[in-house]
């Protein structure tokens, strides 16, 4: 009985050293983080301060937007973030800051605000000109009309900042 097993365990082996090359072979790799970055070609990133060209300013805004935008870029790859002659550059302006109403009753009158928030992105890679562009992005959130905007801006603010540097992240690292 014991050789019987001693066979069939060296016969496991044998079948497993056979196959282990072309297993380790094949591997597969997705990233979340720099996804796309060929750190071999691409060292550096210019992200301009934000202008804010929208109809209604906010003064902290352009500013935070910027320095979010910044954070996250740094956090999330190893590129240098420089002042000028970048491997990648990236400008941003704030071209809409709107509020809205939405669901009207039928007394006329709102039931929540949407506030929207539209930014210009100009995105070169002068590695790879295939991958720049030129698009806008949006971010929106509402709130209840009872509700004074000044109490909730900077909270809405805060969200769309994250929502607007998560889509400009992926449409120019991830290529989403």
């Amino acid at each position: 009985m014991a050789s019987k097993t001693s066979k069939i365990l060296s016969r496991a082996v044998a079948l497993s050293l056979l196959f282990l090359p072309l297993v380790s072979g094949c591997s597969i790799s997705y990233k979340f983080n720099g996804g796309s970055i060929d750190y071999t070609r691409l060292k550096s990133i210019v992200i301009a301060d934000v202008n804010n060209r929208a109809p209604i300013v906010y003064p902290p805004f352009a500013v935070n937007f910027t320095e979010g935008l910044k954070d996250f870029y740094t956090r999330r790859t190893r590129l240098d973030l420089v002042p000028r002659g970048g491997d990648l550059e990236l400008e941003c302006t704030i071209t809409g800051y709107e509020l809205t109403p939405m669901a009207v009753k039928e007394d006329n009158f709102a039931e929540r605000t949407l506030f929207v928030v539209t930014v210009r992105v100009r995105y070169v890679n002068h590695d790879n000109s295939k991958e720049s562009f030129e698009r806008s992005f949006r971010a929106q959130r509402d709130f209840d009309r009872s509700t004074p905007f000044s109490s909730v801006q900077d909270a809405l603010l805060e969200e769309i900042t994250e929502d607007l540097i998560k889509q400009i992240y992926n449409a120019t690292i991830e290529n989403w």
